[in-house]
């Protein structure tokens, strides 16, 4: 009979607890603070030396009309800029390829129009530091006022926009420079 009793104190407990360890516990997801709206910077003197310094190399660069001396540009970088998603050595050869009809010259006229932008400073304080160009890469493209789309309109098509806005970014060409003035990369994609 003791035994019985144990047995069923036993199931009785067992169950209490198998119970309890199934009872829905209300939950609730923890998402991270929503990150700040990029400042759009149209200054150019908010620009550290350095970079002011390697923007204006490749803005000379990119108005000779010649890829090579865009290219020197980038080979006096401590490391090449990256310039294509693929496995692409040359940017000129990869540039010539990419815009046949004006063996690549075309890119130049890209990198101007995107330097010539207002930017935008990303990354304040961490490795990835940089300041990026256009700053519509940042930027919710649906939030842009008619003024900011003028802007956008001299980079990019109304189809192009169209096409982004249904993507969800912007997905066109940018150029990236860190703060002690390396360039990182001028390529499109997002």
């Amino acid at each position: 009979m003791l035994m019985r009793v144990l047995m069923l104190f036993l199931a009785i407990a067992l169950a209490a607890t198998s119970v309890s360890a199934q009872t829905r516990v209300p939950t609730q997801t923890i998402r991270p603070p929503a990150a700040a709206p990029a400042e759009i910077i149209k200054d150019l003197t908010q620009l550290p030396a350095p970079v002011a310094r390697t923007r204006e190399r490749i803005l000379a660069a990119a108005r000779t009309g010649d890829l090579k001396s865009l290219v020197t540009v980038m080979q006096s970088n401590e490391t090449m800029p990256i310039f294509s998603n693929t496995e692409a050595r040359d940017p000129a050869v990869f540039w010539k390829e990419s815009y046949p009809d004006s063996a690549g010259i075309e890119v130049l006229s890209i990198l101007v129009s995107i330097l010539e932008t207002p930017f935008v400073h990303v990354e304040k304080g961490t490795p990835q530091e940089m300041y990026l160009w256009p700053y519509f890469a940042r930027v919710p493209l649906q939030t842009l006022t008619a003024g900011q789309k003028v802007e956008l309109f001299r980079i990019i098509t109304g189809a192009d926009y169209k096409d982004m806005l249904e993507a969800g970014n912007y997905s066109f060409y940018r150029a990236g420079i860190g703060p002690d003035g390396t360039w990182h990369f001028f390529t499109a994609g997002d």
